[in-house]
């Protein structure tokens, strides 16, 4: 038996030799067939059957494939799992190829690398989702992250230090990462939920990087876009180099490069934007999360500006106040709210046809899309007064000027054209008069050869003359042999051209017929070839508006968002925030917007409450104490939460507020360990402390929870208690710090700026009753056993419970361990006794629990268990 492959298994081992990394997707006419170890790891990913189909080297090929027709689909599983994948495309017809010889294989190349970073197809997106493909770069001391979204063209860099990686890539949350062999950053990778890419240095050469970039936007210099360091031309070259190597030198449509400034936006790290659930809940997924609690947008990329605006709330006052002015304004006037919110809903995803367009991938509903998105843009900028806010008025001026481009569309297409360019029928009738005719021709042949055989009746004097048709002379005209002396006699032998005399007939036919019968013939084949000419012109007329359209893209989400922050303002009774840059914090009936939004679903109602951080030369410290349960994360959360959305441009659920600019944002709130790097759940709650402790200026708002509860009683204490001190010292940032530690409350009588607080509770009956009113001063206990108890904890737990809280609580009373005086006399637990605690009931035996032994319930009479119980007591001591 010979090794040597076939033809078709040696031209798949070569491009797959070509490709590695990569499941091969080779396409076999209807199917893409994967064999070898593709195909055993597509199977198991897919939940396919593995079949086998010949043999190599002596061993069945495993194999397996999936329709053309449905690979998208299956696409998107696989690079939901971590693969990328190779297409392979039939690059001739199959006839071509036996024009070779009968055994020639059928050429075959890679048209595309699929991977996360690099999708544009509409059913492997989130629609109100950013997909993008970042890169890092260093060069000597100078680092840089840029990104781009290939599905809408957006491309950003910035100066990024290592340090601030992993939270620039939280707020980004790339799908693929691209980095230079070598770099150690997995782990950032993984909790960013990035795909990690590894490319040749050569891919980060910062002097190619320029040139490619140069190329791409076809200029000498990147002066007029900006002025961009070595480390930046690095990123953004490798991205460029990375997309023109996966695409396979079809690049998509980017924007020029926008050098994002440090510090425009709150810095927010990965731990806070978990702990904030700002964009995704912390169980996973979109529902529970803030953003959406409060997207109010009606069109896609309104969504994903959204989501842009909460991951990265401004620090630009002026921006701020422009994008609130357009809100206010929208909230005064509602009827035209409605009306711009009515014309969004029929906006499409302009941005994403566009990009699909420019990759060569966009197909006759891209067009529609374009002239839909425009059209409803010229609508919605009438909709605007000229003295609308100016955020408003400057997204109307985008919305203009796009009337050549609109009239064209429409009069290309038809109202709802098909997915697909291939299948024909999106030309409108009478745009193209060529393509008209050859439609007649495939459409009304008959009626065609009808009115040509009524004409050459007319011409030649003979009623009875025919056209008809069969295989061998096609169409021809027929007339008896009686008038064959006529037609062959000038004048209309000029016209008529003899072909064949039988006994009784006479068959003629006519450069027109013949012209004609090949017209019909190949008129579907012509009729789909003048449609994809049709469509390449609409497809270049609309690429060479690419900057104007995505700019009208771009407003139409501006305006989306706004009229949806103003839905949300006027719908939930949310108020316009004061925005300076002093160090105020002040809430007037603040709520939390997730929670109050559950709680109505349920019909019940959110107990509004107030905060006060303003800080002048001091810090502004809240220490809040209270029982669990009774809302102290929601609080603390909820007041992070409203300085996200004021900084966003929102107004935000609350009676009144007057927020000074917000720097930074800090959360430190809720446990969880980190098993796979070996953290416990209290090394985890050390190291987000420890980034806010070293990061938090003064204009920063922290919030922590329950520092030092991982720990010891004494060791949480002390750690909780200087970590105070040290953000009131040194930070002097505005926090709200909630603690189990009621010792703690004497920390504001020694510094100043720190206030008590406390969630207010009731007791009933020995139960605890939760009113979720936030009020000044300090919580005497924790209710920590009532807590248990309406957690179903045993019954005989909860009371045994209680009998050790009573002993503790008067051991203390009775100076047992003394923890007042030991927090009056610092420095704190340097030699500190142990508190002693009471021996447990029933651990000394005595004469009832030996009496107890002797007795068995299910064998004794009635009248014995009644004496039973007499010599019980006696033995108690109790003679009564």
């Amino acid at each position: 038996m010979s090794d040597q492959p076939t033809p078709m298994m040696a031209q798949y081992l070569a491009i797959r030799e070509a490709n590695p990394g990569a499941l091969l997707f080779y396409r076999m006419g209807d199917f893409y067939e994967m064999f070898f170890d593709d195909a055993v790891q597509a199977a198991a990913a897919l939940d396919i059957a593995l079949t086998k189909r010949g043999t190599h080297a002596g061993q069945p090929i495993p194999m397996c494939g999936v329709p053309v027709h449905a690979a998208e689909g299956y696409l998107l599983t696989l690079i939901r799992k971590g693969f990328r994948v190779a297409i392979a495309e039939q690059m001739e017809d199959p006839a071509e190829a036996k024009k070779r010889g009968s055994k020639s294989v059928v050429a075959r190349d890679v048209v595309r690398l699929v991977t996360p970073g690099t999708l544009t197809e509409e059913t492997l997106l989130e629609a109100r989702r950013h997909n993008y493909l970042a890169a890092f770069a260093r060069i000597r001391d100078d680092s840089a992250l840029a990104w781009v979204d290939i599905s809408t063209g957006a491309f950003q860099v910035m100066e990024c230090p290592l340090s601030r990686l992993a939270p620039e890539l939280a707020r980004l949350a790339p799908r693929e990462l691209l980095v230079p062999e070598g770099a150690d950053l997995d782990d950032l990778a993984v909790d960013a939920g990035a795909q990690l890419t590894d490319l040749p240095a050569g891919a980060f050469d910062s002097s190619a990087g320029a040139r490619r970039l140069c190329a791409l936007y076809g200029v000498e210099t990147l002066d007029g876009f900006g002025s961009f360091g070595r480390a930046e031309l690095s990123a953004m070259g490798a991205i460029v180099d990375y997309l023109d190597m996966t695409q396979k030198g079809k690049l998509p449509l980017m924007r020029p490069p926008v050098r994002e400034r440090s510090g425009g936006s709150i810095q927010i790290d990965a731990a806070t934007r978990r702990n904030l659930e700002l964009t995704q809940a912390l169980s996973g997924g979109r529902d529970g999360s803030l953003l959406s609690a409060i997207d109010r947008t009606v069109t896609a990329a309104g969504g994903r500006l959204l989501e842009r605006r909460i991951s990265a709330p401004s620090r630009d006052l002026a921006e701020i106040h422009a994008r609130q002015d357009a809100v206010a304004q929208l909230v005064d006037n509602s009827r035209l709210a409605a009306d711009l919110r009515e014309a969004l809903g029929r906006v499409p995803d302009m941005d994403r046809a566009l990009s699909r367009l420019a990759l060569d991938r966009g197909g006759p509903r891209d067009l529609a899309a374009i002239r839909a998105g425009l059209t409803q843009g010229a609508c919605i900028a009438e909709l605007l007064e000229p003295d609308a806010a100016q955020l408003l008025r400057d997204a109307a001026q985008d919305l203009t000027g796009h009337d050549k481009l609109i009239d064209l569309l429409d009069d290309a297409l038809i109202a709802e054209p098909p997915l697909l360019a291939r299948d024909g029928g999106f030309v409108a009738p009478g745009f193209d008069e060529e393509l008209d005719q050859t439609r007649r021709l495939r459409d009304e042949g008959r009626a065609v050869i009808a009115g040509m055989q009524g004409k050459y009746a007319e011409l030649s004097g003979v009623g009875s003359l025919k056209i008809k048709h069969n295989n061998v002379l096609g169409y021809f005209i027929e007339t008896t042999a009686t008038h064959a002396e006529k037609m062959l006699a000038p004048p209309l032998n000029e016209t008529f051209i003899h072909r064949q005399t039988t006994a009784n007939q006479i068959r003629f036919t006519t450069v027109e017929l013949s012209e004609l019968e090949t017209r019909i013939l190949n008129a579907r084949d012509r009729a789909l070839e003048g449609e994809r000419e049709i469509f390449g012109q609409l497809r270049a007329a609309v690429l060479a508006q690419a900057g104007p359209i995505g700019a009208a893209a771009r407003a139409l989400a501006e305006i989306d968002l706004t009229a949806g922050f103003a839905d949300i303002a006027t719908g939930e009774s949310w108020t316009r925030p004061r925005i300076d840059n002093s160090r105020a914090f002040q809430i007037e009936a603040g709520r939390h917007p997730v929670v109050e939004r559950a709680l109505k679903r349920k019909s019940e109602s959110f107990v509004a409450n107030d905060c006060d951080l303003t800080a002048g030369e001091t810090p502004a410290i809240w220490l809040l104490t209270g029982p669990n349960m009774a809302g102290k994360s929601t609080f603390l959360r909820q007041n992070a939460l409203i300085a996200v959305l004021a900084q966003a441009g929102s107004f935000v659920p609350a009676s009144r507020a007057h927020i000074g600019m917000v720097s930074q944002l800090f959360s430190r709130v809720g446990a969880a360990d980190d098993l796979a790097r070996g953290r416990s759940t209290f090394m985890v709650e050390m190291v987000e402390t420890a980034a806010i402790l070293n990061q938090a200026d003064d204009h920063a708002l922290v919030i922590l929870d329950e520092i030092g509860r991982g720990t010891a009683t004494w060791d949480g204490l002390s750690i909780a208690w200087a970590v105070m001190e040290h953000m009131h010292a040194v930070n002097r940032c505005r926090a709200l710090f909630a603690t189990h530690y009621h010792e703690m409350t004497a920390l504001t009588a020694r510094l100043d700026g720190v206030e008590n607080a406390t969630v207010a509770v009731r007791e009933w009956e020995g139960d605890v009753i939760f009113l979720h009113e936030v009020r000044k001063g300090a919580a005497d206990r924790s209710y920590g056993v009532q807590v248990a108890r309406l957690a179903g904890l045993p019954a005989a737990v909860v009371e045994r419970a209680r009998e050790v809280l009573d002993a503790l609580e008067s051991g203390e009373r009775e100076g047992a361990a003394r923890p007042a005086a030991l927090i009056d006399d610092l420095p704190l637990f340097r030699n500190a006794p142990a508190a002693s605690a009471p021996a447990p009931a029933g651990t000394h035996a005595g004469p009832l629990d030996a009496r107890l032994k002797d007795v068995h319930p299910d064998s004794m009479t009635p009248r014995e268990a009644l004496e039973l119980i007499y010599e019980l007591k006696s033995l108690s001591g109790d003679t009564a």
